[in-house]
């Protein structure tokens, strides 16, 4: 196991009616502003439970952030907060939500032009307005972390930045908001959760017996959720319970402390959003899959221990059980209506060179845990994924 440090000054408030203890988060005097997507946090009554929270303290609001939240889009955002003297953000939504909230956390005391947090990766960032959060889709875990992925309209990029300034100061994780979600949202939630965990525990040995259990205790409880979720009532608390807090968990750094990790599937993932509008989870059940069978020796002896302890296949050669581990892969993500090839959204192999560019124009050119992905192995990866 490498040094590590971490950190993580999220306050949870999770469960049933937690959204009215917002008034006891903010100060008496804070001056709020809340961020939302589109019409659901309205219709779900969610945006009313948040207004009547916030009490009489002054507030304003901004909706409209894309499901994958634009610069130019959250630069208005800025302008808002700006001008009626904002001093806290609080974001009602899903990941997109979160993120581009955190973004405005950072761009709004930043000197110098606000794209250079992402040209940079955050790294240029020294300070950022408090945020706070109330999640109504479980998937990205947005909620309990640093990093935020941005895209720009006018360049067509995706990146990502991350900073300790942008820590949520808490988060409300009420399941019943998530009962309203169309069954394609829940299904996604599940998928960006699971490649989530795999991103950090599907690499290589590194004696971390604590990640290494931890990773597997909830991939198998993602295993259990899938299996469930899409004939289960949308009601069901106890299932979206677990579901939102497994979201959480998978991308809040603790599973990924200390341990090398993969990141590879999410580059690739994030080219294809850009070019072809692909939803985020989706773009992952397309590469992940490929990445295991192009990457099989490199990951061989986790895909051995994913295939023991998480799936119980302990029958047959290693070779065998590596080839059902990666089909149970490709079947967890089929059994959600999610198709894992390319062909799906009618992309052949004309559609490659573009990605293979972007990632090449991103410097995205020695990915993985072991910085080997070269952007010739990335071809091969979306190959084995037409």
């Amino acid at each position: 196991m490498d040094n590590f440090e971490f950190y993580n000054p999220t306050k949870i408030l999770f469960g049933k009616g937690m959204i009215a203890k917002l008034d006891e988060q903010l100060g008496k005097q804070a001056r709020v502003l809340i961020l939302y997507g589109g019409s659901s946090a309205e219709k779900s009554g969610t945006l009313a439970e948040v207004r009547k929270a916030l009490g009489n303290r002054s507030f304003c609001e901004f909706g409209g952030i894309e499901a994958n939240p634009t610069y130019e889009t959250l630069m208005k955002a800025v302008d808002v907060v700006r001008k009626e003297k904002v001093d806290f953000l609080l974001a009602v939504g899903g990941g997109s939500v979160m993120d581009g909230t955190k973004f405005v956390a950072a761009a709004v005391p930043y000197q110098g032009e606000p794209w250079e947090i992402l040209l940079k990766q955050g790294e240029t960032v020294k300070e950022a307005l408090p945020l706070g959060t109330v999640v109504t889709l479980p998937a990205t875990g947005s909620e309990m972390n640093n990093i935020a992925v941005i895209s720009r309209k006018e360049t067509g990029d995706k990146l990502a930045f991350s900073s300790p300034h942008v820590f949520p100061v808490f988060s409300v994780l009420d399941p019943t908001r998530t009962f309203s979600l169309p069954a394609r949202q829940v299904a996604n939630g599940v998928a960006d959760s699971f490649v989530h965990v795999m991103e950090a525990y599907m690499t290589l040995p590194q004696d971390a017996m604590v990640q290494d259990r931890y990773a597997e205790g909830l991939l198998l409880s993602l295993h259990d959720i899938a299996e469930r979720i899409t004939k289960a009532p949308s009601d069901d608390y106890d299932l979206r319970a677990n579901l939102m807090w497994v979201a959480t968990q998978a991308l809040n750094g603790l599973i990924g402390a200390g341990v090398k990790q993969d990141w590879a599937t999410h580059a690739i993932g994030h080219e294809l959003t850009a070019k072809y509008g692909i939803d985020h989870a989706r773009t992952l059940a397309i590469v992940f899959p490929a990445m295991l069978k192009e990457r099989r020796e490199q990951k061989r002896a986790k895909l051995l221990q994913y295939a023991t302890r998480v799936l119980g296949l302990t029958e047959g050669t290693e070779d065998e059980r590596i080839d059902a581990a990666i089909a149970r892969v490709e079947a967890f993500f089929e059994g959600l209506d999610i198709p894992v090839r390319l062909s799906a959204y009618e992309i052949d192999q004309t559609g490659i060179d573009p990605i293979i560019a972007q990632l090449k124009e991103h410097g995205m050119t020695a990915l993985g845990e072991g910085a080997d992905i070269t952007p010739e192995i990335s071809r091969k990866v979306l190959e084995r994924s037409l």
